[in-house]
């Protein structure tokens, strides 16, 4: 099973402390040597974003910073698991990095499970 991990919290803490990075990065590194990461990565934050929109078949095109979110994306990681519970086991170890690097902060990650082509009902 595909599971995407969605890092969110409030613009205000600004960029990680380098030894939550390396702690990270070791994680990472673990887990990709396991076969079971497929992808990582940190956002910038809105000020450097751009978001296209359609509403009413309409397209607009709007540059960051996005003033009205309270909370945004500021990393994702894809993992390939066997379960839920072996996500949610994944996704608590990273959180705990952040608790002991980065005292304070505050955020959370959500797990979301993917769907493939397969999962949508079309035939071939």
């Amino acid at each position: 099973m595909r599971f995407m991990m969605i890092v969110k919290s409030a613009e205000k803490w600004g960029f990680p402390p380098k030894e939550l990075m390396d702690a990270i990065g070791k994680l990472s590194e673990d887990a990709v040597k396991a076969g079971t990461m497929l992808g990582n990565g940190g956002l910038l934050p809105t000020a450097t974003g751009t978001r296209v929109r359609l509403s009413g078949g309409k397209l607009t095109v709007t540059d960051g910073p996005f003033t009205e979110a309270k909370e945004v994306v500021g990393g994702y990681a894809q993992f390939e698991l066997k379960s839920k519970e072996e996500a949610v086991e994944a996704t608590t170890r990273f959180m705990e990095l952040h608790k002991i690097h980065w005292p304070g902060w505050e955020g959370e990650t959500e797990i979301r499970q993917m769907f493939g082509p397969e999962d949508c009902g079309s035939k071939a």
